[in-house]
């Protein structure tokens, strides 16, 4: 049987703070009106037998507030990053001129903003279910180790809360980005 070692809480820390940071770049692909390179992000483009992310099969650029602008470098991959781009949820169509694709994004409506709000809400609570998840993960080491007498019933207790304190901040930064990222949408 492995050896159980006693549980050092800046490890769930740091898992916690993984997911807040995924939850940030999951919220970096959300449109908002305004073009952003990392709107493209969590695009795939099947090239060269494989899923690639947009970015290592062209340039992506933002030249004015309102336009995304990609420049393919394999004229072949033209048309796989088009409809790649176009199958994509962001509800965006690419115009091809040569080897560049111009992205302009369009205002959005208020029913789409709702659409978006309501997608921000859905990456939110699967990042606080890993954080949860994490605390899970974190008691029953604990528990483990107590069992093991690596540690002490009443240093058990006081982990648990410790990990308890990590949970209920990661959890509220969590729904701080949310409440951010929903005013950044719903704001015309």
């Amino acid at each position: 049987m492995a050896t159980v070692e006693k549980p050092v809480l800046s490890k769930y820390r740091d898992r916690m703070d993984k997911a807040v940071a995924a939850l940030k770049d999951e919220f970096g692909s959300l449109r908002t009106g305004r073009a952003s390179a990392s709107l493209l992000d969590q695009i795939h483009v099947d090239a060269y037998g494989s899923s690639m992310p947009i970015n290592q099969v062209g340039a992506v650029s933002v030249p004015e507030p309102r336009m995304i602008t990609v420049n393919v470098w394999d004229r072949g991959l033209v048309v796989s990053v088009e409809k790649a781009i176009r199958s994509s949820d962001l509800g965006l169509n690419p115009v091809v001129d040569g080897q560049n694709l111009r992205i302009p994004i369009p205002p959005l409506t208020e029913e789409r903003r709702k659409d978006l709000v309501k997608i921000a809400h859905k990456y939110a609570e699967q990042q606080r279910i890993a954080i949860r998840n994490v605390r899970r993960d974190a008691n029953d080491d604990l528990r483990a180790a107590e069992k093991a007498h690596v540690i002490a019933q009443d240093e058990e207790k006081r982990m648990e809360g410790e990990v308890q304190k990590l949970t209920d901040e990661a959890i509220k930064r969590v729904d701080e980005a949310l409440k951010t990222k929903e005013q950044e949408i719903m704001h015309v």
